[in-house]
């Protein structure tokens, strides 16, 4: 059974029963169905053009499930027009389906669940496995988000920024239960690219990829392992590579947006041998670049550390003393740099401080035997 195949087909499926004249709520509903059907058929008996299978059975669906709604003449309708079952249409409505997903009026959470669900082709119980949350929960969290969307035109322009920042937000959940989101995030943002040429596309899939290029060597039996004693040897040179070169071209394009700027960044940790050998001159020249863009006060604590690197630790507290002390992850910088600058007993204090604001298990336990060590 090829659930990659079946995925790639979820989006294009739920685009033609939209076009047809479905609601998009009973569309997908239709399309996860269908899914379903296929996952019990499809092993036995596979169809010779799985996407026309998938859009029948989708439809009779919908039709299906029409027909116990009500039985009135309009709906009946429906069901006289229903198609001759035959080669699927060609048109491709995956980019509309992104933009209709991560809509404006939809909170990032519920955006991140719908595209997961009517784009990514994931079931309820995979989506709320990988949250960490009941299928319930999950359920109700998708039923409200197609409610939302319900009324928006399906040929309305979307927001590609919007679409982004959606797809960033379910690369950075990372992996739990059966899906590992990061590379369902990487999957989709190619499905993207294929739809649309644009560079802050290319920009987050070379992003993407740079970072999942080192997750192997992120986490050493259970443990957070920081960049820099990370064991470069376990990166994944392909997928470094293809980021890369995905880059290449799209900073190429001299449109320059905040994905390609972190990329870059990314590119240069990747391309750097050993720690030492990190080019951090030329990262905090794109980390400059990335605060014209966004002038984000995450973006000035990263510049703080780079320029830590590069011109030393005097120098990247002078610039992390410009910012608040109320940032994530502030009093952890600070005891990094404080730490190089050979104050241990502040550093000490302060990763004690910082462990106690991290935000999951794994960041407060380095944090705290960081303390320990400086304590001992």
């Amino acid at each position: 059974m090829d659930e990659a195949l079946l995925r790639s087909l979820t989006p294009a499926v739920l685009g033609i029963l939209v076009r047809r004249g479905a609601d998009f709520a009973a569309a997908e509903d239709a399309v996860q169905d269908a899914l379903v059907e296929a996952v019990r058929v499809w092993p036995d008996d596979p169809p010779r053009d799985p996407k026309g299978w998938l859009v029948t059975a989708a439809w009779r669906k919908f039709l299906d499930a029409t027909r116990a709604e009500t039985a009135r003449r309009r709906r009946e309708d429906l069901v006289d027009a229903e198609p001759e079952q035959g080669p699927a249409q060609d048109a491709d409505d995956t980019l509309q389906l992104y933009f209709l997903c991560a809509h404006p009026s939809l909170t990032p959470s519920s955006a991140v669940a719908l595209t997961l669900r009517a784009v990514g082709g994931l079931t309820t119980r995979q989506i709320a496995q990988a949250y960490l949350v009941p299928e319930a929960t999950m359920a109700q969290r998708i039923s409200r988000a197609k409610k939302t969307v319900g009324a928006v035109r399906f040929d309305q322009p979307g927001d590609v920024a919007t679409v982004l920042r959606v797809l960033y937000l379910v690369f950075n959940e990372g992996y739990s239960g059966d899906v590992d989101l990061a590379a369902e995030a990487i999957r989709l943002t190619r499905q993207l690219a294929a739809a649309i040429d644009h560079p802050e596309v290319a920009g987050l899939l070379a992003l993407m990829l740079l970072h999942h290029a080192r997750r192997a060597s992120r986490t050493e039996n259970g443990r957070l392992v920081p960049l820099a004693e990370q064991d470069r040897s376990r990166w994944d040179t392909t997928l470094i590579a293809e980021g890369v070169e995905v880059l290449q071209a799209a900073l190429a394009r001299d449109r320059l947006g905040q994905f390609q700027a972190q990329a870059a960044i990314a590119a240069l940790h990747a391309d750097a041998p050993t720690a030492e050998e990190t080019d951090w001159v030329q990262i905090v020249e794109w980390y400059d670049e990335l605060l014209e863009i966004t002038d984000s006060p995450v973006v000035r604590l990263n510049r703080a550390v780079a320029v830590g690197e590069a011109d030393g630790p005097r120098a990247g507290l002078k610039a992390l003393a410009e910012l608040d002390e109320k940032l994530p992850r502030y009093s952890a910088v600070s005891a990094y740099l404080h730490e190089r600058d050979g104050d241990r007993r502040t550093a000490a204090r302060l990763y004690v401080e910082a462990a106690e604001k991290a935000s999951n298990l794994a960041e407060r336990e380095y944090l705290t035997r960081q303390a320990a060590r400086l304590n001992n």
